[in-house]
């Protein structure tokens, strides 16, 4: 007997219930965001691979050990499951000239992809809501769309949520740090783990970054890169505190936040729990005004950030928040064949009116049909025999009354049914204000 095939480890299916709870999930980003000016943009899941080295950089655990890169049997063309959004992005804006008429507030949303050691809140395939400002160059863009998620966070209802900012100035100034950080790591070589080796002259600012606790006092004693930020660099990060103060947004400096991709400039910040366990990010970013110019564009400001949608799903719903499955107007059960196209026709009659309809389908006695109707949740089964059917007429029997209200079946004609159902579901007030 063969074995029966299930999905790639990390790969997850979203069932109903869950596929729902997204949904309504997607609506309050899609409101979100329009009451913030951002435009949706779509693009590919399969980039050229030299997009992400380029724009990421070759030497980030992205690019050297998490992307799904394969060599296209057809054109011998290297091609990569997209493991991020924002190069992705900026190469549309570039394509199409989206910047010719001045700055863009962008968003997307959709699957992104990292061969990664799957765990809760991190999968091969996890999906994210990217938000993407091109064209802006001051520090009321970083904040707001730090104050974005903030707002975002309460809409949801989200609790333990707190912000960790910090800046990484600009490149020149990074070098300058860059070479103070080299030479105090190599006096304590001996001390770095393997990881931080490799790192000590590719990458050095991810050393910063270490999760390994037999680290974390080397690093704390390491040379601060805010120590080493000129006028500029400082002056901007202070209007984004200033801006985040005025809007009362709490926030801590953590000056080892340096994010895991090379095109991060001045801003970076992180949105972080401690209810997730280790994942406990859920929407981090940051400016990278060298990023346009980089993969090929005229120099242009830049600012975003991205959300992990499966962990805040999982937060939302440890928070104990959950979704009630939708259910229909009215459930309708039918018996025999000519009742079985009359009740076709009724359903059909019943959406064009705008009513949401679930038709029994699959036979079976009235009584299980009943049970059925009663299981959708339907506030009203429509019930259509031979008696009905002769007389283009259809049972209507509330299903979720009360005392003060109690289920009394009526039979309907075929033309009248949706104006009956409309005064069932939807019931006007009278001058004194009775239903």
């Amino acid at each position: 007997m063969s074995q029966t095939l299930q999905a790639i480890r990390g790969m997850n299916d979203i069932l109903p219930a869950e596929a729902e709870l997204w949904e309504q999930f997607e609506e309050s980003i899609r409101d979100w965001l329009n009451a913030y000016g951002y435009r949706p943009i779509r693009m590919p899941m399969v980039e050229s691979t030299p997009l992400f080295a380029r724009a990421i950089g070759e030497v980030t655990d992205i690019v050297e050990k998490e992307m799904y890169s394969f060599e296209d049997a057809l054109n011998g063309e290297n091609l990569t499951l997209r493991p991020e959004g924002t190069a992705s992005c900026v190469r549309a804006v570039l394509q199409h000239n989206l910047l010719y008429d001045g700055p863009k507030r962008l968003w997307y949303m959709g699957p992104m992809f990292r061969h990664e050691r799957p765990q809760k809140g991190r999968y091969r395939q996890f999906h994210q809501v990217g938000v993407e400002a091109m064209g802006f160059s001051g520090p009321d863009i970083d904040a707001e769309q730090i104050a974005m998620c903030a707002r975002l966070w309460d809409d949801l209802g989200l609790e333990g949520i707190r912000l960790e900012i910090n800046t990484l100035g600009q490149s020149e100034e990074r070098a300058r740090h860059r070479g103070e950080l080299v030479a105090y790591l190599e006096g304590h070589r001996g001390q770095l783990d393997a990881d931080a080796q490799r790192r000590l002259h590719s990458n050095p600012l991810r050393i910063l970054d270490t999760k390994n606790p037999e680290l974390q006092g080397l690093v704390e004693s390491a040379p601060k890169l805010i120590d080493f930020l000129g006028e500029e660099s400082l002056k901007h990060f202070e209007g984004v505190q200033q801006l985040l103060k005025d809007a009362a947004i709490p926030y801590r400096i953590n000056s080892r936040l340096v994010r895991g991709l090379d095109y991060y400039n001045l801003t970076v910040f992180e949105w972080v729990t401690d209810q997730l366990g280790a994942q406990g990010t859920v929407c981090a970013g940051g400016r990278y005004d060298g990023l346009i110019a980089q993969l090929g564009g005229k120099p242009a400001p830049g600012c975003g950030f991205a959300m992990g949608i499966e962990r805040l799903l999982a937060l939302w719903q440890d928070q104990g928040h959950r979704h009630l499955a939708p259910a229909p107007d009215a459930y309708l059960v039918h018996q025999g064949e000519a009742a079985g196209r009359f009740a076709f026709r009724v359903a059909e009659h019943l959406r064009s009116a705008g009513f949401s309809v679930q038709l029994h389908c699959g036979g079976g006695s009235f009584k299980s049909q009943m049970k059925k109707a009663d299981g959708s949740g339907a506030q009203i089964a429509l019930i259509i025999g031979d008696d009905e059917t002769a007389i283009e007429a259809v049972s209507v029997k509330p299903l979720r009354a009360d005392a003060d209200q109690p289920a009394t079946q009526v039979r309907v004609g075929f033309d009248e049914l949706a104006d009956h159902l409309g005064d069932i579901l939807f019931p006007m007030e009278d001058d004194n204000g009775n239903l």
